[in-house]
């Protein structure tokens, strides 16, 4: 039994340098514009069996501009940071230097008070290991682009901390096939 969960990146809400942790902010022209020219590439990936998204107002509306009238998935949602939700890297850098440090490098570490990194990639490889497995199934999911790092990461098995050394760009895809604990990245051939 194989399926093929089809990774998409939401379109970004904000500038690179004003991206906040767990950030509710809806799409910014430039992610509205951003969709309108990857459509042509994404929308073909909206004929999957299942389409989901993440919670959040970035993903539901990068699904829906390209028609994959998604159903949102608490599972996909971001990592919880606790009491930095809502603060820029910046400025938890700031106030808190050393858990910042700590967060970074060790994948167990909550020092905000929310979800660790391990247990964020454990709760995405969870969401994807329980993909309904029908041989040539095929699933695509909007969410952030840190939940497509977090499923890599999984995917792969990869170390934990690798999940820093992966750059998912907005309406970037990636593709996994595979079933539940046995999955292998699918990159795409070249059009």
């Amino acid at each position: 039994m194989n399926v093929r969960v089809s990774l998409v990146a939401a379109a970004r809400g904000c500038s690179l340098l004003a991206e906040r942790f767990d950030d509710d902010r809806p799409l910014d022209v430039a992610g509205w514009r951003a969709v309108e020219s990857a459509a042509h590439g994404l929308v073909p990936l909206g004929a999957a069996e299942l389409r989901y998204c993440s919670p959040t107002p970035r993903s539901r509306a990068t699904g829906q501009a390209l028609g994959y009238a998604p159903l949102a998935q608490p599972a996909l949602r971001e990592c919880d940071m606790g009491r930095w939700r809502g603060l820029t890297l910046a400025e938890v850098a700031e106030r808190e230097p050393g858990a910042v440090d700590l967060w970074l490098s060790d994948p167990l570490a909550a020092p905000h008070g929310g979800e660790s990194l391990l247990a964020f990639i454990s709760r995405i490889g969870g969401w994807l290991d329980s993909r309904p497995a029908d041989d040539g199934g095929a699933i695509v999911a909007v969410a952030e682009p840190s939940v497509l790092r977090a499923a890599l990461v999984y995917a792969l098995r990869a170390a934990p901390l690798t999940y820093w050394s992966v750059d998912v760009r907005p309406l970037s895809t990636v593709t996994l096939t595979g079933w539940s604990g046995r999955w292998h990245l699918s990159l795409p051939t070249p059009a």
